[in-house]
């Protein structure tokens, strides 16, 4: 990404390689390629260097002013404070700050962990799904009885989905929670998080 300026001032950005008018003289797009970054800068041309500094992860985080300066000779992208988002749910208000209401039932504004708990869910929906059918023919049928290993592999997706929510609801801070997702490399060379992962599907 590149940005034009004039009399020190971002007139423009460019965000692939195109023809360009700078100061009523047109500018191929091959500039972009075959110029130097001098050749392009002495007509105003700077490529955006972005500063990260204070952007965090979206998941998580609220970036806040993002913004572009152009100082000592070089264009920068960057942002402001981040603010972490909202753990906990809470109930959903007016600019009054009166409860909004639905058919007589409270908004509820959702929180982060609630979020994370309705994937885990969904997850382990999707996991018990395909083997649900044994479940259904063994109340049907009085003589079969599920395989052992079904019944070891829905059991176990339980545990793990019991085992995540909680340590989903232990996190007090938005960063303990966003560090049960981090996967880090272990002595042996596998990655590991330190939320329990879901056991491999049954065939």
């Amino acid at each position: 990404m590149y940005a034009v300026v004039e009399n020190n001032n971002i007139t423009q950005f460019i965000n692939y390689p195109k023809s360009i008018v700078i100061a009523d003289v047109r500018y191929p797009a091959k500039i972009f390629i075959m110029w130097s970054q001098a050749e392009k800068e002495a007509i105003g041309i700077y490529e955006v260097i972005t500063d990260s500094t204070n952007y965090k992860d979206p998941a998580y985080y609220n970036n806040t002013n993002e913004q572009y300066t152009f100082a000592n000779g070089q264009v920068t992208k960057s942002w402001g404070t981040a603010t972490a988002k909202r753990l906990e749910d809470e109930n959903a208000v007016d600019e009054d700050g009166n409860n909004i209401l639905e058919d007589g039932v409270q908004v509820i504004n959702y929180g982060l962990k609630t979020e994370k708990k309705r994937i885990v869910k969904q997850q382990a929906s999707g996991l018990l799904a395909p083997t649900d059918w044994y479940v259904v023919k063994a109340t049907e049928v009085a003589d079969y009885d599920i395989p052992a290993n079904i019944l070891s592999f829905r059991a176990d997706v339980r545990t793990k989905s019991n085992e995540m929510e909680t340590m989903i609801n232990n996190c007090t801070t938005v960063d303990e929670l966003k560090a049960l997702y981090e996967y880090t490399e272990q002595q042996d060379g596998t990655f590991t998080r330190p939320l329990p992962e879901f056991p491999t599907e049954v065939i």
